[in-house]
């Protein structure tokens, strides 16, 4: 296991280096569960980028069903991502149900279909990113799951728009659209519209609604007050999303011509920041 720690480490490195940082933040004992956890889903969150056609995906998301599920293929042993989720689920008794839904969930990043509405992507939100967070916290603090469930999930919604955010110019690109139809008719676009790019004006105005909405559910995340110690670990990703949401919503424009993301060390600095104060 150790070995395969160290090797799912150096990959989360290089496919997701806030949750490969916050994961060398959080307890050594816990650290392992962390990485298979987020490596998993750094796996399933890409598959887009690597295949071109969306059956090609569909059998990438069907290995990692059937692993969770228990149905080990012949190279799981050979996969130390693989064997190390396998340990992880087992050793900290995740619930399979929740990693499945988030297999799910994954399927609509293989096709074009837009989201129809808030209520739609908060609901792929719940199943992905707020999973995420309630997964890692099983990991890290057990105890104060469950308590903190309700809290996960606005962050989770919180950090999935901001991820789609930052996002914006690739899945545009490629005729992805995660902003719901509903905030486009809201600003009179609609789908074609905004990946057509023309009237920055309505699009600034979409992408402000939908930071809007990112930081209506941080708020409440928020509004829950500290985090105890043992499990802000699992939320210390969280504490990126805030100055995303932010610079979406004073310069929208800026979203498809340069990077929002704070730079690496400020990055690192608010990782930090958040530990003191068990807040996101």
């Amino acid at each position: 296991m150790p070995d395969n720690e160290a090797i799912c480490l150096a990959g989360l490195r290089d496919t997701d280096r806030d949750r490969y940082l916050a994961a060398l933040l959080s307890p050594a004992d816990k650290r392992a569960g962390l990485v298979a956890l987020y490596g998993f889903n750094a796996e399933i969150a890409r598959i887009r980028d690597v295949v071109r056609e969306p059956l090609p995906g569909e059998v990438r998301l069907q290995y990692w069903r059937d692993l969770v599920s228990g149905v080990e293929h012949g190279e799981t042993a050979a996969n130390p991502l693989g064997a190390l989720l396998v340990e992880t689920i087992r050793h900290y008794d995740l619930p399979a149900e929740a990693l499945l839904r988030m297999l799910d969930a994954r399927v609509f990043d293989l096709y074009d279909d837009p989201m129809e509405s808030r209520g739609m992507f908060e609901g792929y939100a719940g199943d992905t990113a707020s999973a995420l967070i309630q997964l890692a916290s099983l990991i890290v603090a057990p105890d104060e799951a469950a308590k903190c469930a309700e809290r996960a999930g606005h962050a989770g919604v919180a950090q999935a728009v901001a991820g789609s955010i930052l996002l914006l110019p690739r899945t545009r690109a490629r005729g992805q659209l995660y902003i719901p139809l509903e905030i486009l008719k809201a600003v009179g676009l609609d789908r074609e519209s905004f990946l057509a790019g023309e009237d920055r004006t309505r699009i600034s105005a979409a992408v402000e609604a939908f930071a809007g909405l990112g930081r209506e559910h941080l708020a409440k995340a928020r509004d829950a007050g500290a985090l105890p110690a043992t499990i802000m670990p699992a939320y210390l990703p969280v504490a990126l999303v805030g100055g995303v949401l932010d610079r979406a919503v004073t310069k929208p424009a800026r979203v498809f011509e340069e990077e929002i993301r704070a730079a690496q060390w400020r990055r690192q600095l608010l990782f930090m920041r958040a530990m003191f104060r068990r807040r996101v």
